[in-house]
């Protein structure tokens, strides 16, 4: 069976868990750790970058940061991971689900200031598939209203929108590094801060609500209890994990994106036929092989031919069911339709993905499909 994900393992992993272990410091914030947050200020610009255990975590700590209360809304797509929602839920937050446009996942901007009201605080866009989200017009309706933007970039690192890396237009972001993302930790993720104001606070919420971060850089004589946290940074066991990942991102980058246009031109003539449509970028927009999915006319369609993949070896799936229908927010939805976030609950289809992936051997069972 050829699996929807196999993680990539460039051979440094192990080597650089053991040194981290001989230091003597693995609990977090040790040299690997900052190696990494260096790395991405430096290669993509980011004000800040702090590690996280998850990119849950990063979104969660995004939320404190906003200072999210009782009440407020916060707008985000009902095509995306729970996580998005959940980390400002948590705070009290009323969420406003998005619908997606027609021919993409990403948010609708055209129908944003519509969402807008005096209890909005947020605007989260998620960058499905690492394809960027229309960013200019959003971050123009954020200071129309003196909103925040916090990007939901999990899938999206080594993406750019219009030249500039995501990321780095929000106040603040979150990157995943989940055993299924490009570079991976296992688990892990960080956060990044392009508006100074957030900065001090987010490592006093990283270590836990404490200053210790500035007592052990000799800012401060001492360090106790000064704010709300949690224990958000992970250990230099996933720090050092991922630092063997960074080391190889530009190989492992050129291969996923080199599997991607396999699928691409392999399954165009076939997908017509079929009334398929088959993923496709925006011109303002990278591609930085993530994914690769299709969109099946029907569910019934996609059913089948999920069941001819298995049936030939190949494990394929479909993703997000629209949050606005989920079980927890149904009923505190408000009724409205987005029709597009459920078509493509129904129709959209992951293919596999992965480093080592036989990507011609994929094509070939696909068109197999009658």
């Amino acid at each position: 069976m050829i699996p929807f994900n196999k993680p990539y393992l460039t051979g440094k992993e192990t080597q650089y868990i053991e040194e981290a272990v001989k230091s003597g410091k693995i609990s977090g914030n040790g040299m690997f750790t900052q190696k990494c947050q260096s790395f991405f200020e430096e290669q993509y610009g980011f004000q800040k970058v702090l590690l996280t255990t998850s990119c849950t975590d990063a979104l969660e700590m995004c939320a404190i940061l906003a200072d999210i209360q009782l009440g407020d809304e916060v707008i985000i797509p009902s095509f995306t991971f729970v996580s998005t929602a959940i980390a400002f839920v948590r705070q009290g937050a009323k969420i406003v689900f998005a619908d997606s446009l027609p021919d993409n996942p990403n948010i609708d901007v055209s129908k944003l200031e519509a969402l807008i009201t005096p209890k909005t605080k947020v605007i989260v866009p998620v960058h499905y598939a690492g394809v960027a989200c229309d960013m200019d017009p959003i971050m123009e309706l954020a200071d129309k209203y003196n909103l925040l933007v916090i990007e939901d970039a999990a899938q999206a690192i080594d993406s750019s929108y219009n030249g500039k890396p995501l990321g780095t237009f929000g106040h603040m972001a979150a990157f995943s590094f989940h055993e299924t993302k490009n570079i991976i930790a296992g688990e892990g993720g960080m956060i990044t801060i392009n508006d100074k104001r957030f900065i001090h606070r987010a490592e006093i919420i990283w270590e836990k609500g404490t200053n210790r971060a500035e007592f052990f850089r000799g800012e401060v004589n001492k360090y106790g209890w000064v704010d709300i946290g949690s224990s958000f940074l992970p250990s230099e066991v996933i720090a050092a994990f991922l630092w063997a990942q960074i080391e190889n991102l530009e190989i492992i980058q050129k291969k996923r994106i080199s599997h991607w246009h396999y699928y691409h031109a392999g399954l165009k003539k076939w997908a017509e036929q079929k009334d398929i449509k088959i993923m496709s970028i925006p011109n303002e927009a990278t591609n930085n092989g993530h994914m690769f999915y299709l969109v099946c006319k029907s569910i019934e369609q996609r059913s089948t031919l999920i069941e001819h993949l298995k049936n030939e070896g190949v494990l394929a799936v479909f993703h997000y069911i629209s949050l606005h229908s989920s079980p927890y927010y149904n009923d505190k939805h408000n009724g409205r339709e987005l029709v597009n976030s459920d078509m493509f609950t129904d129709r959209l289809l992951r293919l596999p993905m992965f480093y080592e992936l036989d990507v011609e051997s994929v094509v070939n069972k696909i068109i197999k499909y009658e």
